[in-house]
């Protein structure tokens, strides 16, 4: 009946992609069929004499060739009006770059040249998006601000995804005068690709910010209820004659770093300083008009910010955002999540590929024996890679990663000699991922490869995979003018490894095959191969021409299944079902500049055909015409059934719930902005009432200079936290806790920008938080209707404290029959960063920083602010000071 019921479920969520077969309507101009306004265009000329000089003063007789173009549209808040000013450009081009000229009419007593560092687009500014490619579906984004502070991204998806972290090498300038205000841009054709054999009018948008009012417009005119950006851009004429850039670039750096931290006695290797000298080099080639090959040798991360601190309680791993340049640029290209993102689901991390698997901490320790001291690393260290990504003029896109990280070993020293002992294995990543756009970029096929290959000779290391294998291929079609959108992606999974490995792979808590009621998936010690399979698929209306949106779909991954060598996966054996409907008022009314309501709700099954769980969700969020902001959300969430929270036990009935959140902002524009927010989870059956609430401000005393400050406290009074698992002549005992927990954190930011090219920043961040617990209870009957039958309480002359820990006499014989250790933390963490950025010339940069790091873990349990922050402080510091300096060349 189970394996029935599942099968039902697959056959059901495979029938949402029947309107794929549907025929396509036949392409159109994206304008004329939307019947919007229509497109506009720009002839630009060579340039026959020298070029103008890049410093916004348009004084430059070279600028007398080109028309001004102008009559720019409002975007926000009043789609289609007249902006409060005029804004004109012009542009001309030669062989090495492409030249803008800006006049943006206002009052020059009032306009806001706010400094901040690059790609910030703080204050007013200018922005400039191009479709070289001529592909409707990528393009390159220029920003300008007043200020001199300069902002890049590159476009994909027809402008679903913006990429901050691309950083080309171009040139602006502005001017204040008694007209309001100038621009000038170089961008060189370097930092562009495109067919230049091909003959074909590439995409425009020019976009201009009004700080003051509020107000965005634009050149080409894109109502917001349409589908589509880069698609329906204006063209860029006249661009005869091009030639292909020679694209070499190259950026070598050197490091010095120097380390001090407590001296510990008696260890050899914490003598309380350290220090190094490094380098490194980065390149980036073009390899003909569309690919570019990025290379990076023994990359060096000094002056990324720490992750935040936490405390995680769950048997998942916690999943940290890439910060990383050399990952984040371009990581789009290779980005395959596991399900399309959806409102309620709890797929929207899950992916293929996620980067901070390469470069992670080794994953062994060494067994230390009496007297030894040992050296290891923090970070695996990557020795080399090399990244290659473009699109073809026929629309092929493709991204490559290769990466090899090297062996690492850590020294032992003791009373028998010195020894070295392997922590992690010398691997080898590699990630492809290809995609080629039909119909204009309305329908989207690709595939992805991932593959982690370890060089394990070292018999301690076989709980690694030796070979990890994941990939897919998905589709996207867009329909009926792009209101209609269908997306699909099936997956794979392959490892092979020891049957130590394997075992580990069949018993982690992305699947627990070891659960004793578990019918459906096996544990088998022998295997040395795993495989499985997942999938989804999702039909949207977007919402073009009309308020109303909706999406409903489904998702699924094999008990097998396993990515988590190279991508981020916290759940197999399940497969869901969503459904999602919104309503959005774009245009200003009453005393909304915009709104937005949405409801939606997910049930979730495991392969055995059991009913997971269920939930409903509703969103309001909403812009008020004084720009202010506020969002409220509300959850309920149904009685449950979990296959993980026993970590390895049967599945357990767990109550549902209430949770609700709800934040505000106030107007962007002034100088002291102020947010706050809260949240609040209440579990049925009196088991957990747990809440936060944060505090969010931001003060710019002057243009220059920005204090944030971020508090946050949260309390957790959860009554059935879970403890541990410890065996008795009666069987495993899974022993719950009342705990009370307590968190405070604090994020304190300060940022100067001296100029453009010379920042200042600073990073603090203290994060404290304790738990106690108390009135021990065990499961009894994990499926039992009621609270008091799933789980017997532990008796005050049942449980004693025993060597740091608790034993647990059930029988009362006076002999214990379990025993498990104290639950009870308090951790302490401050991590701080003191960046000074000096951009000296074009692509090079100086960086001086200051890291620190403190940190405090010990089993008291309660908490106070003003002890903790006491022991905190009075923890011995590391800390770490580098001078990073590189320097470009473009050969």
């Amino acid at each position: 009946m189970r394996a029935t019921r599942s099968t039902a479920v697959l056959l059901a969520l495979a029938c949402l992609s029947i309107p794929v077969l549907a025929p396509a309507a036949p392409a159109q101009a994206p304008q004329a069929a939307a019947g919007g306004p229509p497109q506009r265009s720009y002839e630009t000329r060579r340039l026959t004499g020298e070029p103008p000089r890049i410093d916004g003063h348009l004084d430059d007789a070279a600028w007398d060739a080109v028309p001004w173009a102008g009559d720019f549209l409002q975007r926000e808040p009043a789609d289609g009006a007249a902006p409060a000013q005029p804004s004109q450009f012009k542009v001309l081009f030669d062989d090495d770059a492409l030249y803008f000229a800006f006049r943006l009419a206002d009052d020059p007593a009032r306009v806001a040249p706010i400094l901040a560092r690059h790609d910030w687009f703080p204050g007013d500014w200018i922005e400039v998006n191009i479709d070289s490619r001529a592909d409707e579906r990528t393009a390159y984004s220029f920003t300008l601000s007043l200020s001199g502070t300069r902002g890049d991204e590159y476009i994909s998806e027809d402008g679903n995804s913006w990429n901050g972290n691309w950083d080309p090498v171009w040139e602006g300038a502005t001017q204040v005068d008694d007209e309001g205000w100038t621009a000038e841009m170089r961008i060189p054709l370097s930092q562009l690709r495109f067919d230049a054999a091909k003959a074909a009018d590439w995409g425009l948008q020019v976009h201009r910010r009004h700080f003051r009012d509020g107000q965005r417009s634009t050149w080409q005119h894109i109502p917001r209820n349409g589908n589509g950006w880069v698609s329906r851009f204006g063209d860029l004429r006249g661009l005869t004659g091009l030639a292909p850039a020679r694209r070499i670039e190259v950026l070598p750096y050197v490091v010095a770093q120097h380390d001090r931290e407590q001296a510990e006695a008696g260890n050899p290797f914490r003598d309380g300083t350290d220090g190094r000298l490094s380098g490194g080099l980065d390149a980036k080639l073009g390899l003909g008009n569309d690919f570019s090959l990025d290379l990076t040798v023994n990359p060096d991360f000094g002056q990324v910010e720490a992750d935040p601190s936490q405390v995680n309680l769950s048997a998942f791993e916690t999943f940290f955002e890439e910060k990383r340049p050399f990952f984040i640029e371009g990581a789009d290209v290779l980005n395959l999540p596991l399900a399309p993102s959806v409102a309620g689901g709890h797929y929207t991390r899950d992916r293929l590929f996620y980067s901070r698997r390469l470069g992670h901490s080794p994953s062994w320790r060494p067994d230390l024996q009496a007297g030894e001291s040992a050296s290891a690393p923090d970070q695996t260290s990557i020795a080399a890679a090399a990244k290659l990504s473009g699109k073809t003029a026929g629309g092929l896109s493709v991204g490559v990663l290769q990466s090899v990280t090297a062996r690492e070993r850590a020294d032992i020293t003791g009373p028998g000699g010195d020894r070295q002992e392997t922590v992690e294995p010398l691997t080898n990543y590699f990630v492809g991922r290809v995609t080629q756009d039909l119909r204009a970029g309305q329908t989207v096929v690709g595939g992805m490869l991932t593959s982690v290959v370890r060089d394990i000779d070292d018999p301690h290391l076989g709980f690694l995979e030796r070979q990890a294998w994941a990939g897919g291929a998905d589709l996207r079609h867009l329909f009926r003018d792009r209101d209609y959108r269908i997306e699909a992606r099936v997956l794979g999974s392959h490892l092979r490894g020891s049957e130590e490995a394997i075992l580990g792979a069949q018993t982690a808590p992305a699947r627990y095959f070891q659960r004793p009621d578990n019918d459906h998936a096996d544990v088998d010690p022998a295997r040395t191969t795993l495989g499985g399979h997942a999938g989804s698929v999702m039909f949207t209306r977007t919402g073009n021409g009309t308020n109303l949106m909706y999406q409903v779909g489904g998702a699924w991954r094999s008990p097998g299944f396993e990515i988590n060598d190279l991508g981020y996966m916290r759940s197999a054996d399940e497969i869901n079902q969503f459904a999602w409907v919104g309503y959005v008022q774009r245009e200003p009314r009453g005393i909304f500049n915009t709104w937005q309501a949405n409801a939606n709700g997910w049930m979730d099954w495991d392969f055995g055909g059991a009913r997971l769980g269920r939930a409903l969700n509703v969103n309001l969020s909403a812009q008020l015409r004084g720009q202010q902001r506020f969002h409220a959300s509300a959850t309920r969430n149904s009685r449950r059934l979990s296959n993980t929270e026993l970590r390895g036990g049967p599945a357990s009935v767990w109550p549902g719930g209430w949770e609700l959140s709800a934040n505000v902002n106030n107007d962007e524009r002034r100088a002291l902005q102020l947010g706050g927010g809260a949240w609040w989870w209440r579990r049925d059956e009196g088991t957990q009432d747990s809440w936060s609430v944060w505090v969010e401000t931001s003060w710019r005393p002057t243009n220059s200079l920005r204090v944030a400050l971020n508090p946050s406290w949260e309390r957790n009074d959860n009554h059935l936290q879970y403890v541990g698992t410890s065996g008795s002549d009666q069987g495993d005992r899974y022993v719950f806790g009342r705990l009370d927990q307590r968190t405070f954190s604090l994020t304190f930011r300060v940022d100067l920008c001296l100029t453009p090219a010379l920042t200042v920043q600073y990073y603090g961040a203290p994060f404290l938080s304790a738990g106690r617990y108390e009135s021990f209870r065990r499961v009894a009957d994990p499926r039992a209707a009621s609270l008091d039958q799933r789980f017997q309480a532990l008796q005050a002359g049942e449980v004693t404290p025993a060597d740091g820990g608790y034993a647990v006499d059930e029988d009362g014989d006076g002999t214990a029959d379990y025993a498990f250790g104290r639950p009870d933390f308090n951790v302490r963490d401050f991590n701080s960063n003191l960046v000074v950025r000096w951009e000296y010339d074009a692509g090079s940069t100086l960086y001086l920083v200051w890291s620190q790091g403190r940190s405090d873990v010990v089993d008291q349990g309660g908490f106070d602010l003003g002890d903790d922050l006491d022991a905190l402080f009075g923890k011995h510091p590391r800390n770490t000071f580098l001078v990073k300096v590189n320097r470009w060349f473009s050969l």
